[in-house]
């Protein structure tokens, strides 16, 4: 700081991080949102496995150039080899269940369907992290639920077993988010982020004899546009969490539900219908009054007694 320059008040700099963690947050599930609508792009020409492994070869290659020559055996060195496993797995598991959703059902809609994750971890967290959980927050997640009904409308459209696909990976997706919690206190990001891509790309490297076909360049390019915007939405995510609590920045994760519904109409010139708009409307509110809940829970703790 320049000499004679007085420091900022601690509640200015505490404000002034939390902004930046607000700002990372909105551009990391920008890019997810961008991750999946090239993903969806790619879909239509290739196979979802060419897709997913391009995706993860990406982010490891990425990460390896970026720091290898620094950390070298270091970025395989973890004391949870077996949790670290099982992360890339379920991780692997939601990416691919995803994507394979997107074929079938319009982004947005599907990236709301995605969007019970934090309904979904709310409820595990009770008997895999013996977290308390009261009324007002399972009538949150019964909402969420109700809301995706109302997106699928039995008897509607979008009322096929295509929609087990983005469910699915919205349950896989928790039990990632579970296990990332566990191993947040021992691991360090790069690492955890250099195995999720190394076992992601080696698992689908074995089906790349029946897959992969060699792409064109732009598409070559979505490839990599795609890895990219993965491993920069992580990358963000971490530094978001890093400025502030996840109190503060999880309810601008849900922009990527706007991003999305933006990002399918100029890509693929879908809109959600009403009822959809809707059922979007209500998941997103009962995840923002989950946050709203946790965020006034890690206050009252902080609260000196």
């Amino acid at each position: 700081m320049p000499a004679g320059v007085a420091p900022p008040p601690p509640g200015h700099a505490s404000a002034a991080r939390r902004l930046r963690g607000i700002v990372l947050m909105s551009l990391a599930v920008l890019c997810f949102a961008a991750l999946d609508a090239m993903a969806k792009l790619l879909t239509r020409h290739y196979p979802v496995a060419a897709v997913v492994w391009a995706r993860y070869a990406v982010h490891m290659l990425l990460l390896l150039v970026m720091f290898g020559p620094r950390l070298r055996g270091r970025l395989l060195q973890t004391a949870r080899p077996g949790a670290q496993t099982l992360r890339a797995l379920l991780l692997l598991a939601t990416t691919l269940l995803f994507v394979s959703g997107l074929g079938y059902i319009p982004l947005a809609e599907a990236t709301a369907i995605n969007y019970l994750t934090p309904l979904i971890v709310t409820g595990l967290s009770v008997p895999l992290l013996g977290e308390r959980v009261g009324r007002p927050q399972w009538l949150a997640m019964l909402a969420g639920f109700i809301g995706v009904l109302v997106i699928v409308r039995p008897g509607g459209a979008l009322m096929t077993p295509a929609v087990l696909l983005p469910f699915s990976a919205a349950i896989c997706n928790s039990l990632y988010q579970i296990v990332t919690r566990k191993l947040s206190s021992t691991e360090t990001p790069v690492v955890t982020n250099f195995i999720t891509g190394l076992v992601g790309t080696l698992v689908m490297s074995v089906t790349l004899p029946w897959s992969w076909h060699t792409p064109t360049l732009p598409h070559a390019l979505l490839m990599v546009g795609a890895g990219v915007a993965g491993l920069c939405g992580h990358y963000l995510l971490t530094r978001a969490f890093e400025c502030t609590t996840p109190a503060v920045v999880a309810p601008f994760s849900y922009g990527q539900i706007l991003w999305a519904v933006l990002l399918g109409f100029a890509v693929f010139g879908t809109l959600p219908d009403a009822a959809s708009f809707a059922g979007i409307g209500i998941i997103a509110a009962s995840g923002l009054y989950l946050a709203r809940r946790h965020r006034a829970q890690a206050r009252s703790e902080a609260r000196p007694r």
